[in-house]
C-alpha cells in the first residue's frame, strides 16, 4: 500500500486515539509492527496550541517516518493554516479528523458531525489538499446514523478533492463504539473508488484482520483499542497476515521489558509528575489478565514517582517469569 510517495510496510496501522497515541505510545507500535501511528487529533484552532497538552502532541521529533498527524476543526482556511503548519513542524502525512463520535467534538460541528454536510467537507478537503505539499488523508464513520449513511458519497468527494487513503469506522456516529462494527459499508466504499482503503473497527486479532481484509478488500486495517496493553498485536497481525501461522505471545519477561520501555519513554517525554498519571491507565491495561491484577492496581494507582512504578512492576511480575506456561494461556486468552 502507497500513501503518496510513502510504501508501507506492511497492511496493520494505529489507530488515532485521544490520550492514548501519544508519541510514546507511536514509537512503541511502530517498533512491534505498525506500518503507521497516526497521532491524536490536534485543533485546527492555532491560538489554542499553547497549552501543554497541545505542545506535547506537536512535537514529532524523534519519531520514525513518515509522521502522519491528525487534525480536527470546522473552517477549511482554518484547518488549512493549520495543516501548513504541522507540517512544518513535521508532518509527513496530515490526516483530517471526520470520525471523531465524542459529543464535544460534534457539539462543535467537528469530527463526524461534518457528514452531515458533503459541500463542507469538500471545501475543507479541496482546501488542505491545496495548502500543503505532503499526502493528505482522511478518517471517517459510515454516516451520522444508520439512516443516513454517506461513507460512499463522501469517499468520492475525498477522492475527487485529492485526498489519497480513506480510513473507515464500520460504525456510525450515533452507534459510537455500541454493538459490532459492520464492514458491507466499507467493501462498498472500496468498489466505488480508487484510493487506498483503510478498515476499521473491531479489528483484535490475526484472523478478524484476516477476515476483514478479504470481506472488505481493504487495503490495510487500522487497530485502536486492541492496542490497548498489547502494543505488541501489529507484530501479530503482520506476521498472520505473511504467513497465515501465529507467533508465539510474549512471555511475561518480554511483556515486562515493554512495558517498562513504554513508562521510561512517557517520563522522558512528558517529565515525571504528568507521565506518573499518564503511566495508571497503560499499566491497567497490560497487566488486566494477570493474576493479582486488580489488587496490584489499587495499589500502583497511589504511587506517586517514576521510581516507585517500576519497582513495583518488577516486584510484581518477576514471580511470575517462574510461571511461564500458565501466563502465557492467560495473556493469549
Amino acid at each position: 500500500m502507497k500513501i503518496g510517495p510513502y510504501v508501507l510496510n506492511s497492511s496493520v496501522i494505529a489507530a488515532p486515539m485521544a490520550g492514548i497515541t501519544d508519541q510514546p505510545f507511536r514509537n512503541l507500535c511502530r517498533r512491534l509492527g505498525a506500518a503507521l501511528a497516526v497521532s491524536e487529533m490536534v485543533t485546527s484552532n492555532t491560538k489554542l496550541w499553547g497549552s501543554k497538552k497541545t505542545q506535547s502532541r506537536l512535537n514529532h521529533r524523534g519519531e520514525d517516518a513518515p509522521r502522519i498527524i491528525q487534525i480536527a476543526g470546522t473552517d477549511p482556511l482554518q484547518m488549512a493554516e493549520a495543516a501548513k503548519m504541522n507540517v512544518d513542524l513535521g508532518a509527513e502525512i496530515i490526516d483530517i479528523n471526520m470520525g471523531c463520535p465524542a459529543k464535544k467534538v460534534c457539539k462543535k460541528a467537528a469530527g463526524s458531525a461534518l457528514l452531515r454536510d458533503e459541500p463542507l467537507v469538500a471545501s475543507m478537503l479541496r482546501s488542505v489538499v491545496e495548502e500543503v505539499d505532503v499526502p493528505v488523508t482522511l478518517k471517517i464513520r459510515t454516516g451520522w446514523d444508520r439512516d443516513s449513511k454517506n461513507a460512499i458519497r463522501i469517499a468520492k468527494i475525498a477522492e475527487d478533492c485529492g485526498i489519497q487513503a480513506l480510513a473507515i469506522h464500520g460504525r456510525t456516529r450515533n452507534d459510537f463504539f455500541n454493538g459490532v462494527a459492520e464492514y458491507e459499508t466499507i467493501a462498498a466504499v472500496k468498489a466505488s473508488v480508487d484510493i487506498p482503503i483503510i478498515a476499521n473497527g473491531d479489528v483484535d486479532s490475526p484472523e478478524k484482520a484476516f477476515y476483514v481484509l478479504r470481506a472488505t478488500g481493504a487495503d490495510a486495517v487500522m487497530i485502536g483499542r486492541a492496542a490497548q496493553g498489547r502494543p505488541w498485536i501489529f507484530r501479530e497481525i503482520t506476521h498472520y497476515l505473511k504467513t497465515m501461522e501465529h507467533l508465539p505471545p510474549p512471555t511475561i519477561h518480554e511483556v515486562k521489558k515493554i512495558l517498562l520501555e513504554h513508562l521510561f519513554a512517557l517520563y522522558d517525554f512528558y517529565g515525571e509528575p504528568r507521565a506518573v498519571r499518564l503511566a495508571r491507565k497503560h499499566v491497567g491495561w497490560y497487566l488486566a489478565k494477570l493474576p493479582g491484577a486488580g489488587t496490584f492496581r489499587t495499589k500502583f494507582n497511589l504511587l506517586e514517582s517514576g521510581k516507585a512504578q517500576t519497582d513495583a512492576i518488577i516486584q510484581f511480575m518477576d514471580p511470575m517469569e517462574k510461571q511461564q506456561n500458565p501466563v502465557i494461556e492467560v495473556l493469549a486468552a
